[in-house]
C-alpha cells in the first residue's frame, strides 16, 4: 500500500520549513512569490492532499452537518435531505445523511458517530419515542434541530408541520365526499406524527357530529408499502368495511391501493383513499393519490438554516447569541382521483 504524503514530505521536497508549507496552504499572501511557487510545485509533484478532518479538529469547527432521518426509502425524507443539502452547500458545508430505519438502536449508534466526528450540528427526526437518545446526545454539546417533530419538552429548535390540521384536512375531505366510516392506517403508535394525524381525523369527525367509533384504526409496525399492503388485507377482512381510508403516509396508502387492486376492489368507487406527504409517486400511481402535502424541501432548508444560525461564530470566536425557535408549517390537501367517487 502506498504511503500517504504528509506536510513534512512537501517541506523537505521544497527545501522550506513545515510552517512555510502551512502558510502557503492557509495564508498564501504571507509567503514570497518564489517560495510559494516552489511549495505549490512540490505539492503538485508529490500529490499532497491536506487532511481536512485534522484541520477541522484542530480548529474545533467541522464543515459537516449530520442529518438523521427515519427512512431514506421514503421520498419525503429524500426531499427533506435535498432542502438541507441546498442550504448547507450555500454556506460552504456538506451533509452526512444517515438512516435510522425507524430503529431507536440504530439512531443511538449514528448519534454516537456524529459525536465522534464532531459534526457542526445535527438535523434529527427522532426514532426513539422515549427521548433517551436525545438526552444522551445533548451531553456532547453539539447543537441539533428537530425535523418533522415539534420540540415539546426540549429547548432546541424544531421545524414541523401541523399534523393535527393535516389529519383534519384529510378526513374532512372524505366526510364532504359522503363517507361516514373511515379507516385510519396509522403506523407505529409511538410516533408523534401518527398520533397527531389521528387527533386531527377525530376532530374532523366530531365537527360533522360523528363519534370516534367511526374511525377504525389499523396500526402497522412500519411506515412503508409492505405495511400498507398488510393493512389493506386486514381492511378487506372486516365485516363492516369502511368506505374510505386515511393513511398516515403515502407509502402506506400506495400499499393499500395495491391490496385493493389485487382483490378487485375499485378505487375510489368501492373505497376512497387519502395519503399523507404528497411524495412524487402519489401523482404517478395507477390511481392518482389524494394526499396531504408537506413542504418537505422547505422543511429541510429551514432546519439547516436554523442550525447554521445557531453555530455561527461571533466576533470573539464563540457562538453568536441564539434564540431557539419552533417553526410550524401548514399542510395542504391535494385532491386526486383516489378519493373522488360520487356518493
Amino acid at each position: 500500500m502506498a504511503q500517504s504524503v504528509g506536510i513534512k514530505d512537501v517541506a523537505r521536497a521544497a527545501g522550506v520549513s513545515v510552517g512555510t508549507v502551512s502558510n502557503v496552504i492557509n495564508r498564501p499572501d504571507t509567503v514570497a512569490t518564489e517560495t510559494r511557487a516552489r511549495v505549490l510545485s512540490a505539492i503538485d509533484r508529490l500529490g499532497y492532499v491536506r487532511s481536512e478532518s485534522a484541520r477541522q479538529l484542530r480548529a474545533g469547527r467541522s464543515r459537516i452537518m449530520g442529518l438523521l432521518v427515519l427512512d431514506m426509502g421514503n421520498p419525503f425524507f429524500v426531499d427533506v435531505a435535498r432542502g438541507a443539502e441546498r442550504a448547507a452547500r450555500d454556506a460552504g458545508l456538506g451533509v452526512m445523511v444517515c438512516n435510522s430505519a425507524e430503529s431507536a438502536g440504530e439512531e443511538a449508534e449514528y448519534l454516537s458517530l456524529f459525536a465522534e466526528q464532531r459534526v457542526r450540528g445535527v438535523l434529527l427526526t427522532p426514532a426513539d419515542a422515549t427521548g433517551r437518545n436525545i438526552e444522551s446526545f445533548r451531553r456532547h454539546g453539539i447543537p441539533f434541530v428537530l425535523v418533522d417533530r415539534v420540540s415539546e419538552g426540549t429547548a432546541e429548535c424544531s421545524v414541523s408541520v401541523d399534523d393535527v390540521a393535516g389529519g383534519a384536512l384529510a378526513v374532512r375531505h372524505l366526510i364532504d365526499a359522503g363517507h361516514r366510516s373511515v379507516a385510519y392506517v396509522s403506523g407505529p403508535p409511538g410516533f408523534t406524527q401518527v398520533r397527531d394525524r389521528r387527533t386531527g381525523a377525530l376532530a374532523a369527525l366530531a365537527e360533522a357530529g360523528l363519534g370516534p367509533e367511526r374511525l377504525r384504526e389499523l396500526p402497522t409496525e412500519r411506515l412503508d408499502v409492505a405495511a400498507g399492503r398488510d393493512a389493506g388485507a386486514r381492511l378487506l377482512g372486516l365485516a363492516d368495511r369502511p368506505t374510505a381510508v386515511f393513511c398516515a403516509n403515502d407509502l402506506l396508502a400506495l400499499g393499500v391501493l395495491q391490496a385493493m387492486y389485487a382483490a378487485g376492489v375499485g378505487v375510489p368507487d368501492d373505497l376512497a383513499i387519502v395519503g399523507y406527504d404528497d411524495i412524487e409517486f402519489a401523482a404517478a400511481a395507477a390511481v392518482p393519490l389524494t394526499s396531504v402535502r408537506q413542504p418537505a424541501v422547505t422543511m429541510g432548508a429551514l432546519a439547516a438554516e436554523m442550525l447554521l444560525e445557531e453555530t455561527e461564530e461571533g466576533h470573539e470566536g464563540g457562538r453568536r447569541a441564539h434564540e431557539h425557535r419552533r417553526v410550524v408549517l401548514q399542510p395542504e390537501l391535494v385532491v386526486r382521483r383516489s378519493s373522488l367517487s360520487a356518493r
